[in-house]
């Protein structure tokens, strides 16, 4: 049993899939529990794809909890047509796997996030791969968490780079700029793993390939789901040769924080036209000693796949 206990907030599409499989093959850390929110596809969808890649990969002791159904500022959510393109209609690239045994937990995310952060505290991770709703409705719930948490390493933004649904907007932040706002403005201990180093970590089929010839039901479903997003990537961004490793990525930084190089800032998110979800320095703060968020900006490209490779292929030869 690992010290440091993971807590995974998905709105569980394909690569949110390969976070889940890459906490579980990671020994540095428990995965303690996945809460849901929407983005690639409405939370209680969402909620059903974590539980079954869980069940795919023979963990059906790990708890699932659903989370918020829409941004902060709106009441109503509609997944984009571009998430559908990229995930497929169903969040894992079309593929259909078996109803899970288990269901949803009755407790919500916000509480059992809240709940976690005062069970183990320092020892807590908390790796957000969508919009940040839930954490920030548990921040206005719970201020204490800003002291209490350890770290989160949240997959969003963009600050280098351009973003992927507007030219300074990236589609997590995008989705609840106000809430990402709160979030980096907060006190928790933050580090954001963006556009700026996701899109240099890329698999292809000639990977996808390795796992189907092993055999086993998961590497097969696994090898089919990726196939569908490296097609996705090659008809919507064919410059990069692959599919983008955005989800299991932060996991890898949360775990391993030297795979990235970083760079210490005040941030905060701009909620406004024409630069809404803008992840930028927040220049009131400029000038405070003290940075909370720590921002990767460069990324050991081949530690970091070969490590993801021989996880991700060691856990489905089981499975």
């Amino acid at each position: 049993m690992a010290r440091k206990k993971m807590i995974l907030d998905l709105d569980t599409g394909i690569d949110d899939a390969l976070a889940i499989a890459y906490a579980l093959a990671s020994e540095e850390v428990d995965l303690i529990g996945i809460t849901s929110i929407y983005g690639n596809v409405i939370t209680t969808a969402a909620g059903q794809n974590s539980l079954k890649i869980l069940e795919l990969l023979g963990r059906t002791d790990i708890p699932v909890y659903l989370g918020l159904s829409h941004s902060s500022t709106t009441d109503q959510f509609a997944v984009m047509q571009v998430s559908k393109d990229i995930h497929g209609v169903n969040g894992i690239g079309e593929v259909n796997l078996p109803q899970p045994q288990r269901t949803v937990e009755a407790t919500a995310a916000v509480d059992f996030m809240i709940a976690s952060a005062r069970q183990y505290g320092d020892d807590l991770i908390i790796v957000p791969t969508g919009p940040m709703t839930n954490l920030a409705a548990a921040l206005a719930q719970a201020p204490e968490l800003t002291a209490l948490v350890g770290n989160v390493t949240f997959m969003g933004g963009a600050l280098t780079v351009p973003g992927n649904v507007t030219e300074v907007g990236e589609a997590n932040i995008n989705q609840d700029p106000a809430a990402a706002d709160q979030v980096l403005r907060s006190q928790l201990s933050l580090t954001m793993v963006g556009l700026d180093v996701t899109l240099r970590t890329l698999l292809t089929k000639q990977e996808t390939q390795l796992w189907r010839d092993l055999g086993t039901k998961s590497s097969i479903a696994f090898a089919d789901i990726v196939d569908y997003y490296i097609d996705a990537y090659a008809a919507l961004n064919p410059q990069l040769h692959g599919c983008a490793l955005h989800d299991p990525l932060a996991v890898g930084v949360a775990i391993d924080p030297s795979l990235v190089q970083t760079i210490g800032l005040n941030m905060k998110v701009e909620t406004d036209a024409p630069f809404a979800a803008r992840t930028v320095g927040d220049v009131e703060r400029l000038n405070v000693p003290t940075t909370n968020v720590q921002v990767a900006v460069n990324v050991d490209v081949p530690t970091y796949l070969k490590r993801f490779m021989h996880r991700l292929t060691a856990l489905f030869a089981q499975h």
